[in-house]
């Protein structure tokens, strides 16, 4: 899932200097889960956003709306027209689709965009992957040396690994040393030999955004699926 964190309410009221009607969009996606973007935060967000624009006399109309996926055009239809301000909850990706959809309104994050990452534990989130487009997993006991590893090794681990810790912070697990544990316990360990050769990026970031096609799926068939629960 995609990781997200609350921008400091001083400075998203800094980017609604000459606003007047301000929608504070909350998504039910990923940064609901984070706890940072979800119809309470947005809930929350608009209410100290009113309190501020009462109290130092701004005149902006505000209120809050959360959509099911702020990422996906079909879930911004009461947005339709719009051409206020937009205080978005969700990710950067979300924003930049409500921005297209919205093209006469102006739109502002109301968060920070991490990394993708998973739950540890009740509000704690740890990234897991860089998305760097040529995933090594099956070589590395499922474990991401890109995202994980201080350094992004592909061959590790570094001479600064110490007890099982990266030698950037002692609370950081060494990749390496996971990854060569999990390969002993699955008694994979020949896996070691293998050279993995320096990292193709192309696949990441090379020649702009990257478009991801799936011939095999038809228009619409995603939200069939997720509406069907498959």
């Amino acid at each position: 899932m995609i990781i997200a964190e609350k921008k400091p309410l001083p400075e998203v009221l800094g980017m609604l200097e000459g606003s007047s009607e301000v929608l504070v969009l909350g998504c039910r996606s990923c940064t609901a889960i984070c706890l940072v973007g979800g119809e309470r935060e947005a809930m929350e967000t608009c209410e100290a956003l009113a309190l501020h624009s009462e109290i130092k006399d701004k005149g902006w109309k505000v209120r809050s709306l959360t959509v099911e996926r702020a990422c996906e055009r079909e879930f911004l239809t009461p947005l339709n027209g719009f051409k206020g301000t937009v205080v978005s909850m969700a990710c950067g990706v979300g924003a930049q689709v409500v921005q297209e959809h919205c093209p006469d309104a102006r739109v502002v994050p109301g968060v920070n965009t991490s990394n993708m990452g998973a739950p540890e534990g009740t509000g704690t989130f740890v990234e897991r992957c860089a998305g760097c487009g040529d995933c090594i997993l099956h070589l590395t006991a499922g474990i991401c040396p890109i995202a994980r590893c201080a350094k992004s090794l592909l061959n590790g681990p570094c001479g600064g690994s110490q007890n099982g810790r990266c030698e950037v912070s002692p609370d950081t697990p060494c990749a390496w040393d996971q990854i060569v544990k999990a390969l002993e316990r699955q008694g994979r360990l020949d896996l070691l030999d293998a050279n993995i050769p320096p990292r193709d990026w192309r696949p990441s970031r090379n020649g702009g955004p990257r478009r991801i096609v799936n011939a095999e799926a038809s228009p619409g068939d995603a939200q069939r699926r997720w509406r069907e629960g498959e």
